[in-house]
């Protein structure tokens, strides 16, 4: 068996592997930049950390870009997390549905607030059921919206 740390996701970016990293890095606590190797034509390999969690950015060119296949997921807590987070993402980007986004870099994002499971898992079927619908409508969660849903209440 391996003696790996851990397993590191590498982003390919088209160039701006460094300025994606910095972004994100400047976004997220307990983040930083950890290394960068150099290339032909500038940064090539980034290394950073974000929230504790090791990534690599890699300067690879044009020939691949980012999909919803893969997304990165920021759990926040509560309401006022979820906003702030949304909003530095979305700048430049685009706005996705139930949470999901685009970043300017082109990287998919999931917004999520902590609690989400708790509304959509209410024990009362049709409680839960009203809740997801009401997700289903949302570009960026909105938690307190959800929770009236379920109840019943129309905002």
């Amino acid at each position: 068996m391996s003696s790996m740390a851990t397993i590191t996701p590498c982003l390919w970016f088209d160039g701006n592997g460094l300025e994606a990293a910095e972004f994100y890095v400047s976004l997220f606590p307990d983040s930083q930049i950890d290394g960068v190797s150099p290339g032909p034509d500038g940064p090539m390999m980034i290394s950073f950390t974000l929230m504790s969690r090791p990534y690599q950015a890699l300067n690879g060119g044009p020939q691949f870009t980012f999909t919803e296949a893969v997304s990165l997921v920021v759990p926040c807590d509560g309401q006022a997390e979820v906003d702030h987070y949304w909003d530095a993402l979305t700048e430049g980007g685009e706005e996705g549905r139930c949470g999901w986004l685009k970043d300017r870099f082109g990287l998919s994002w999931q917004v999520v607030p902590n609690q989400l499971g708790e509304v959509l898992g209410d024990p009362d079927p049709e409680r839960a059921g009203r809740a997801v619908e009401a997700m289903m409508g949302m570009s960026k969660l909105d938690l307190a919206a959800m929770r009236a849903a379920a109840a019943g209440v129309s905002e």
